[in-house]
């Protein structure tokens, strides 16, 4: 598993040429999930409607990105070919991290992390249930979720200097954290494919 500034380091070599690509994927994600948040009355249902698709769009196109392939911007929509499942899976993880914030905040934090890589395994198999992206995921995090919360609080120094620019620095922030994130579940993936091989093999 690579540490958590190799992770960085090989998100910005993959992001070399790609960053106006990068930028307008994550642009339009955003864009268009905060314009749903604010719509009068029905903001709340239809944010619910198309997260979920969108999500599993954005880890399909920081994934291309992060593997060095000719990422499109049209992927951010590919996610709505699966829209049952990825609105389901949204829906499930939302219940899950509720039930547990219910308990303490500490705890929603910890399930929350677990269930990071969900999307991303969703993507990579797209045949599998909900429930079951849910499980691996949490499998695959284990050992793992420190790791995974101090690579989200190595971007803070970044937030602080994008604030400074009017916001204006988060354009380039973004793509980079989502394209370290997608890195951090290839690699993620590598080890646990490592594991279940020495596995078999003994």
């Amino acid at each position: 598993m690579k540490n958590n500034s190799e992770l960085r380091d090989a998100a910005r070599e993959s992001l070399k040429g790609k960053w106006g690509i990068a930028i307008g994927g994550c642009l339009i994600y955003n864009l268009i999930t905060i314009a749903c948040s604010n719509i009068p009355f029905i903001g709340l249902l239809a944010s619910l409607a198309i997260t979920g698709p969108l999500v599993l769009g954005l880890a399909w196109f920081s994934l291309d990105l992060a593997k060095n392939k000719q990422a499109g911007i049209d992927l951010i929509f590919d996610g709505f070919k699966e829209f049952t499942k990825a609105t389901g899976t949204y829906l499930l993880m939302i219940v899950y991290i509720f039930g547990w914030t219910l308990l303490f905040i500490i705890p929603g934090i910890i399930k929350a992390i677990s269930y990071s890589q969900t999307f991303y395994i969703l993507s990579n198999d797209t045949s599998i249930g909900s429930e079951e992206a849910i499980q691996k995921s949490m499998q695959m995090m284990d050992g793992h979720k420190l790791q995974y919360f101090l690579l989200g609080l190595s971007f803070i120094g970044w937030m602080l200097l994008c604030f400074l620019t009017l916001g204006i620095g988060f354009l380039w922030l973004i793509p980079y954290i989502q394209v370290t994130y997608a890195k951090f579940y290839l690699s993620l993936k590598e080890q646990n494919n490592n594991y279940y091989d020495l596995n078999q093999i003994f």
